[in-house]
C-alpha cells in the first residue's frame, strides 16, 4: 500500500490532460454567478445565538459582543436584504441573465419575497443551509436536522426544492450527511478545480461543483482583500481573459462570488455592472445556472466508480 492509497485528499485531480467539457454551443467557458443571500441567517441574539455575527461586514476585524445584539453589524446586514439584493437582481434582469443564489432558508423564512423573486425571474435557488455559522464542531444529529430544515423551508418559500448545496462554514460531516439526505445533484463545497468532478461518498457517486473565494466580493471585507471597486473588476476581468484563453482547447468554469450586503453597496454594483456588459461582449461563453452544469456534466460525464 503506498501514501496515497488511503490519504483522503486527491492532489492529482485532471492532471495535464483535463476532460473536454463539451459546453452547449461549443462555449469555450461557462460562467456561474453566485448571489449569497444569507441576512438575517447570521449569528445573533434574535436567533438564539450566545454572541454577534463578526464576519464579512464593513468594519473587519471587531470581536463578537457576548450576550449583547450589534445593531451596527445588523444594520449592516439588513441593507443587503432591504435594498443590496433589489439592486443585484436589476442588473441582472436588464442583462437578461440568471444567477444561483445559495440561499440561507432562516434569511428566506425572514424574507420570502426574495425567495420568490428570484423564483420568478428564472434564477436557481439552491441551499446555504439553515443558518449561516460555523458547522465545523456541530454534531452530526444537529446538522441532519439543519439540512432537512433548509429544505423544507427552501421549498415551502419558493415552491421547489433546492437540487444544489453549498455549506460554506462546513463540518467534517457535511458531504456525507448531503449526499445521505439523496435530493441533492450536487454540492459546492470545494475550491479545488476549475471543472465539475465526481466523489465517491459512501459508496455513492456524487457531484462536486468547486466553489471560488478570490473572485468573491467577500474579500472586499477580509485581509488581504479588494480596496477599490476596480480592483474587483480587474481581477475578475483577468480571470475571465485567463480561462477564456483556456477555452480555445480546454474549456473551463469560472465561479463569481456575490453577497448582497456587499457587492449591493452602489459604488460595488457599478463594478459588477462592467464586467456583466464585458461577458455579455462574448458569444462563445455560457452563463449558466448551477444546476444547468450539474445536468450538463452528468449528461456528458456520467460517474464511473
Amino acid at each position: 500500500m503506498t501514501t496515497t492509497d488511503c490519504y483522503p485528499r486527491n492532489l492529482v485531480g485532471y492532471g495535464a490532460n483535463p476532460p473536454q467539457a463539451n459546453w452547449p454551443g461549443g462555449a469555450r467557458l461557462a460562467i456561474n454567478f453566485v448571489l449569497n443571500y444569507e441576512e438575517g441567517g447570521e449569528n445573533t441574539l434574535l436567533n438564539g445565538d450566545a454572541f454577534s455575527e463578526t464576519y464579512l461586514h464593513e468594519i473587519p476585524g471587531g470581536a463578537p459582543l457576548v450576550g449583547l445584539r450589534n445593531t451596527n453589524v445588523e444594520s449592516m446586514y439588513d441593507y443587503g436584504a432591504r435594498a443590496g439584493f433589489w439592486r443585484v437582481m436589476r442588473l441582472f434582469a436588464e442583462r437578461e441573465m440568471n444567477f444561483t443564489c445559495y440561499a440561507v432558508a432562516r434569511a428566506l423564512e425572514l424574507n420570502p419575497d426574495a425567495g420568490k423573486a428570484m423564483i420568478d425571474a428564472g434564477h436557481e435557488v439552491a441551499s446555504h443551509g439553515y443558518r449561516w455559522i460555523d458547522h465545523q464542531y456541530m454534531d452530526p444529529e444537529t446538522e441532519r436536522q439543519h439540512i432537512a430544515k433548509a429544505v423544507e423551508i427552501t421549498e415551502q418559500v419558493c415552491g421547489q426544492r433546492p437540487l444544489g448545496i453549498y455549506v460554506g462554514r462546513l463540518s467534517p460531516n457535511s458531504r456525507r450527511l448531503i449526499v445521505e439526505e439523496g435530493g441533492f445533484l450536487y454540492d459546492s463545497d470545494a475550491y479545488d478545480d476549475d471543472l465539475p468532478h465526481w466523489q465517491t461518498v459512501d459508496g455513492t457517486g456524487h457531484l462536486v461543483i468547486p466553489y471560488t473565494l478570490d473572485n468573491n466580493d467577500m474579500k472586499f471585507a477580509v485581509a488581504p482583500g479588494f480596496t477599490s471597486p476596480d480592483g474587483f473588476f480587474q481581477h475578475l476581468k483577468d480571470s475571465f481573459d485567463m480561462l477564456y484563453a483556456e477555452g480555445a482547447t480546454h474549456p473551463k468554469m469560472m465561479n463569481v462570488g456575490m453577497h448582497c450586503r456587499m457587492v449591493g453597496r452602489p459604488g460595488r454594483a457599478m463594478a459588477l455592472a462592467r464586467f456583466l456588459d464585458y461577458v455579455k461582449g462574448f458569444d462563445d461563453v455560457w452563463v449558466a445556472k448551477r444546476i444547468d452544469i450539474a445536468r450538463h456534466w452528468i449528461s456528458e460525464h456520467p460517474y464511473k466508480p
